[in-house]
């Protein structure tokens, strides 16, 4: 299983259509290939959403996308509104649960870790062993490495309730020393996001 991640930049104000037409494309989309997950912005870069799709494999991907693009299904009429687009390949740690339909939010934190090259086999390595006690606070969504896109990417997202049960939470896994793992890190620079998800998103 692969998946793909899209982040648009928008232009400011232009959200709400955005969302609308999105929404009114998708189901026909997602005859060819299932949406993951969807959000959009609430802190850190404005105006950012980004949608995520689940693929067996790369060919699976290049099929599905052509065949919607011939269908005249996809993709939405909604050039007018983006200002940047990326998209990245990642792959889900053994130790990830799967992208599935939940309700665990509202509120969404993607964090970004670039990962020193050769460190993510010790990342991994101790992720998995503190990962468990981490999970008694609040769910984990998923885990992932970059395959193709920005290298020695580890991505993971989070799942809280409130802003105040995230720093809750947080403040609670550093005093007890469960988060984050202990000792040397090979994690090189870090970036976060706070996310809430359209309402067409399998995960809320």
């Amino acid at each position: 299983m692969i998946y793909e991640f899209r982040t648009y930049t928008l232009k400011p104000r232009s959200l709400g259509e955005f969302l609308k037409r999105f929404g009114e494309a998708l189901p026909k989309r997602q005859t060819f290939s299932p949406l993951a997950a969807f959000w959009h912005t609430e802190i850190g870069p404005l105006n950012q959403v980004l949608h995520v799709w689940a693929y067996e494999s790369i060919e699976q991907r290049n099929d599905a996308r052509a065949a919607a693009a011939i269908s005249g299904a996809w993709p939405p009429k909604t050039s007018e509104f983006i200002v940047d687009m990326t998209s990245e390949i990642l792959t889900p740690l053994p130790f990830s649960p799967p992208l599935e339909p939940s309700a665990h939010g509202p509120y969404f934190e993607m964090r970004s870790y670039t990962i020193e090259p050769g460190g993510t086999p010790e990342m991994a390595k101790r992720w998995e062993e503190y990962l468990p006690n981490r999970l008694k606070l609040s769910p984990l969504i998923g885990v992932f490495t970059s395959e193709l896109g920005r290298l020695n990417q580890w991505i993971h997202i989070w799942a809280y309730k409130s802003l105040d049960e995230r720093a809750a939470i947080r403040a609670e896994a550093g005093k007890k020393g469960i988060w984050p793992p202990p000792g040397p890190s090979p994690v090189a620079s870090q970036e976060t996001k706070i996310m809430l998800p359209a309402a067409f998103s399998p995960i809320k």
